[in-house]
């Protein structure tokens, strides 16, 4: 599947461009897996996570009225996951070690999701 193939070469880009990401997925919204860098045991429940937060996120901002999701960011002692929509189809799940770049991966991950929303548009979602 090119799509699968241009998504991964994103993630892998993603990796490169940014120290102290310890991976990456892509997912559709309904929770399914497009591509993860590197390959994780628990990829699809991360993909069903990762959905299911985008979901709630946006939700909370519509409720808020504070606009469009931009990014949801958990925080944790070993590390963050950083969570962002790539268009209406594909979510995009970094995860990073401690002491990571935050506004780094933030730009960085903003800058990939932009370029899986691409993607998918250019093959219709699929």
């Amino acid at each position: 599947m090119e799509t699968r193939e241009d998504v991964l070469k994103e993630l892998i880009r993603l990796r490169e461009r940014t120290p102290g990401i310890a991976g990456s997925l892509a997912c559709t919204v309904d929770g399914f897996i497009v591509a993860c860098e590197p390959e994780w045991d628990t990829a699809e429940q991360m993909a069903a996570l990762s959905s299911a937060l985008l979901s709630l996120s946006r939700r909370m901002l519509t409720l808020s009225s504070k606009g469009a999701l931009e990014e949801t960011v958990v925080s944790g002692s070993a590390g963050l996951a950083a969570f962002y929509a790539a268009g209406p189809t594909i979510v995009l799940a970094v995860v990073a070690e401690p002491g990571a770049n935050l506004g780094l991966l933030r730009l960085e991950g903003r800058k990939t999701a932009a370029n899986l929303a691409a993607i998918a548009s250019h093959t219709g979602g699929k």
